[in-house]
């Protein structure tokens, strides 16, 4: 075979699949019992696209007559797809580094919000700051999120709240997405939280008469590329009427519903996003029994969020009955000025300690069921034939050792690998 290709990771000890019969996303019986491969190597066509994952001995015997733009000798290490990372707002300017030492006083999250803090103070410098620099902090951002391992991340607006804000803010997203190696599924939140001055019914109005009309003109012409729509649905901020007003004309325009739901108050937001054929729903701390079982016979993916509920010390998100019930559970790491945290691997560690989530369920939920809470399953989250090659190599002789060594994924990871191109290569040394 004199064919070319783009990337040959030859002779790894452990090649984590995660699935291997295209399967969109796993609950709890799969995601107990991952697929791994001992003594593998993987390829990645000029196209950017996995072309072939086998035993080495094959592998090297198929591909004997071709050539690659670059070999990685990965003799003793790990493969794993790259991580995916379902729910960050990584848009904003004016940090909250003043508000942690509130929510340590014994400020819950209310308590800030209403003083005039939390969402509505990055609204006020997130309105005010050029496109440029919030271009320049959000690569910042991602660029860290990558070198952490995640290779897929969602984007959320949100610290606008009105027409022009919120559309700064998808095109910086837009931006970012056309210029890193890095992918990114936008989401609209326009209703993020009722901006000063309006009511419930004002700002819902907005939403639907201004900002959703202008937001479909910019996807039809080809200036912006909107994947999701977000409400933050709770009370004193959009109850269930108006959250559901939105998401049906967002999912009218063909956004995925991907919304907040029962985080600081059983909403019944599970109930109503099931209902609604939601794709995803996150937080979930307050979900009621009812709102998981519809969650599972809907099939809509839970989003949950443990780096949220360990700062703002909340009930941790009630994983092991959602698992139970057949829930398709992922993980994001809410990252935003309240929560300000890059790294999937820490969150996969919290997810297993506060969250009772197994090595491999957590996993399984930062790779195939986050793609699929983003509708991005078919092409990420796995390592299969015609998904794309986004890997991470560990220097480690079991994948464990990425959410095992608290803090320690910047030693594991050698290098990051986004569509067969290596995009971050650690020379850092750890002796295991």
């Amino acid at each position: 075979m004199s064919k070319n290709y783009k990337l040959l990771v030859k002779n790894a000890q452990q090649v984590v699949l995660i699935c291997s019969d295209g399967e969109k996303y796993l609950t709890r019986p799969q995601m107990q019992s991952l697929s791994v491969m001992e003594d593998g190597s993987v390829v990645v066509g000029s196209d950017g696209l996995i072309e072939a994952v086998g035993p080495a001995q094959s592998i090297a015997a198929r591909y004997s007559e071709a050539s690659f733009d670059k070999v990685i000798d990965a003799t003793g290490m790990c493969v794993l797809p790259g991580l995916v990372d379902a729910h960050t707002h990584p848009v904003w300017s004016g940090d909250r580094v003043h508000e942690f030492s509130m929510k340590l006083a014994g400020a819950s999250y209310m308590d800030v919000h209403r003083a005039g803090g939390g969402i509505h103070f990055t609204v006020e410098h997130t309105r005010a700051a050029a496109a440029a620099d919030l271009l320049a902090s959000l690569r910042g951002r991602l660029l860290r999120m990558q070198r952490a391992g995640t290779t897929l991340v969602e984007c959320k607006s949100g610290y606008g709240l009105e027409l022009h804000a919120e559309l700064k803010m998808l095109q910086v997203i837009e931006e970012a997405r056309r210029a890193l190696p890095i992918n990114i599924s936008s989401t609209y939140c326009g209703a993020h939280a009722v901006p000063r001055g309006k009511t419930v019914a004002e700002a819902t109005r907005d939403v639907l008469e201004v900002q959703l009309p202008r937001l479909r003109a910019e996807v039809a012409a080809g200036r912006l590329r909107v994947d999701n729509i977000d409400v933050f649905c709770e009370e004193g901020v959009f109850d269930l009427d108006s959250t559901r007003s939105i998401l049906q004309a967002g999912k009218q325009l063909g956004l995925n519903v991907n919304f907040h739901g029962d985080e600081l108050h059983p909403m019944k937001s599970a109930e109503m996003g099931a209902e609604l054929g939601a794709l995803a729903i996150s937080h979930l701390e307050e979900v009621t029994d009812q709102g998981i079982v519809a969650m599972a016979t809907a099939k809509t993916a839970a989003v949950l969020l443990p780096t949220t509920a360990y700062i703002l010390r909340l009930p941790q998100p009630r994983a092991r009955a959602m698992l139970d019930a057949g829930v398709i559970v992922a993980l994001g790491s809410d990252f935003n000025p309240n929560a300000y945290c890059c790294s999937m691997p820490l969150v996969m560690h919290l997810a297993c300690v506060n969250l009772r989530m197994s090595l491999s369920e957590a996993l399984a939920a930062a790779t195939i069921n986050a793609a699929f809470a983003l509708g991005r399953s078919d092409k990420h989250g796995s390592l299969e034939e015609g998904k794309a090659g986004d890997l991470l190599l560990l220097r480690t002789s079991r994948w464990e050792h990425l959410i095992y060594q608290l803090g320690g994924h910047q030693e594991v990871i050698r290098y990051v690998v986004v569509g067969g191109n290596v995009v971050y290569d650690n020379d850092r040394t750890l002796d295991l």
